[in-house]
């Protein structure tokens, strides 16, 4: 299996447009207004983010916060393999410990066939991990969906991710509640175009972690690449398999407001849950009684790594 040398990645850092938290405040609260009956956003001091109902590897979103795009869509190549923690640590390289949270695709040297990728981890700098990744797949013919934890020792991934980095710090974030859906919009789409519509073309990058608390989502998973370019011609629909999954559900990721010709996938969050349910997110199915909580902070910079067309592999 080819591995990617760290040292040789396509490795490429932008500065991104870093408003103020009481400015996103006004840009989320005018924009999701248009979309959700019930509207809260505010700046807080952030709470333990470890604890129930979020459980994530560090406690908090603060410190060096970054985006990594890793890769891209057009690269589906098996042999690809990367190391979430290096990476993490490789962007922020001084700090004691690396949060990284997000949403990544297989296929995964743990499975057999392609997978979505719910990050979650803690790198800290003595090498260990707090490790709460779990990734959704597809099994029984590519008809149920399972969802496993990792390993808490391992961070590789394939194909592609989109990160949100930190030094998983305690701070002041931005704290997102809505309640029924009265626009088109899914609840990350209402979001960045509240954001662009505020800041027009200053790109801004957020990310952290939503909970769908009441309510259902259509989430996809990917069927196993094989399977899928047998499909190649035929509609997009063929290579996935769509589920309609009941909250609680906890989705991770990273949304920019423009691609800024980096080939940016704009908006990535993954959802996984207690119940076994988990996927890619694409919008809630019950407009009437949805509920999101969300906790959110702002990237000071964008990375990107690996663009499509200059992949760099070396040889294990």
């Amino acid at each position: 299996m080819a591995a990617i040398d760290l040292e040789n990645l396509q490795w490429i850092e932008k500065p991104l447009y870093v408003p103020s938290l009481s400015e996103m405040v006004a840009a989320l609260s005018t924009g999701l207004q248009k979309n959700f009956a019930e509207v809260s956003v505010k700046e807080l001091e952030s709470p333990d983010l470890t604890a129930e109902p979020f459980h994530l590897a560090a406690s908090g979103l603060f410190g060096s916060p970054t985006i990594i795009n890793i890769a891209s869509p057009q690269t589906v190549d098996r042999t690809q393999v990367y190391d979430v923690a290096s990476i993490g640590r490789r962007a922020i390289p001084n700090a004691k410990s690396v949060f990284v949270c997000g949403a990544g695709a297989g296929p995964h040297p743990l499975n057999s066939s392609h997978c979505e990728v719910i990050y979650n981890l803690k790198a800290n700098d003595d090498g260990s991990l707090v490790n709460e990744t779990h990734f959704a797949a597809l099994t029984a013919g590519d008809e149920l969906c399972d969802t496993v934890k990792y390993p808490q020792v391992q961070s590789k991934f394939a194909f592609l991710a989109n990160l949100f980095v930190s030094e998983g710090l305690r701070g002041k974030v931005l704290h997102v509640k809505c309640k029924k859906r009265t626009g088109k919009s899914d609840f990350i789409t209402a979001c960045r175009n509240s954001v662009g519509d505020a800041f027009g073309n200053k790109n801004v990058g957020v990310g952290g972690v939503f909970l769908l608390k009441n309510g259902n989502a259509y989430q996809h998973l990917l069927r196993d690449f094989v399977k899928a370019r047998k499909h190649r011609d035929e509609l997009v629909e063929s290579r996935f398999k769509f589920f309609e999954m009941p909250g609680t559900l906890t989705g991770l990721g990273t949304f920019v407001f423009d691609e800024m010709d980096f080939d940016l996938r704009v908006q990535h969050f993954h959802t996984f849950s207690n119940s076994n349910w988990g996927g890619h997110y694409h919008y809630d199915t019950t407009p009437d009684t949805v509920e999101y909580e969300a906790f959110f902070n702002v990237a000071h910079r964008l990375i990107r790594v690996d663009h499509a067309t200059n992949i760099k592999l070396t040889q294990n």
